[in-house]
């Protein structure tokens, strides 16, 4: 069942290179702006994954200028995770990282186990197949969490 729609959501994996970034542009294409949407990793050691840029430009999606960030380049730069409403973890790693940074504020945090598919697929058809079953969880997740785009947006 779909549920309100927060004012603040932020997306979190372990690097924010594929999933979060895919999580974030997909909710604002969806949803519009009336909802402030970011993501986070815990690290920051890669750039956006140019699968994820492709499977998301395939469903009219633009992340390619994503810049990843980790929680504590988000601490150090003043966004204070308390003024979120809503944490989604895509990762187990990322769970506990938002659980223990979150343990004073009361905040919701929510658990989507979503396929990581680096590293799946030899070829490059494999990969991108991997990559739009990614896309395709992370998009039945917000249909089934927030209920259909508002925005005109068609999965």
């Amino acid at each position: 069942m779909a549920g309100t729609i927060p004012s603040s959501v932020l997306f979190c994996c372990d690097h924010n290179s594929v999933r979060s970034p895919m999580a974030e542009g997909i909710m604002k294409k969806f949803y519009g702006t009336d909802t402030y949407v970011q993501s986070v990793g815990v690290r920051n050691d890669r750039e956006v994954d140019g699968f994820s840029v492709a499977v998301c430009e395939e469903i009219g999606v633009e992340i390619d200028r994503h810049q990843a960030r980790s929680f504590d380049e988000m601490e150090e730069w003043g966004d204070d995770l308390s003024s979120y409403d809503l944490i989604i973890a895509m990762s187990p790693a990322s769970l506990r990282r938002a659980q223990e940074l979150t343990r004073y504020y009361h905040l919701d945090v929510e658990y989507w186990p979503v396929l990581d598919p680096t590293g799946l697929g030899e070829t490059r058809a494999d990969k991108l197949a991997a990559y739009r079953q990614t896309r395709d969880q992370i998009v039945e997740r917000l249909i089934g969490r927030f209920g259909p785009p508002t925005q005109g947006s068609k999965p």
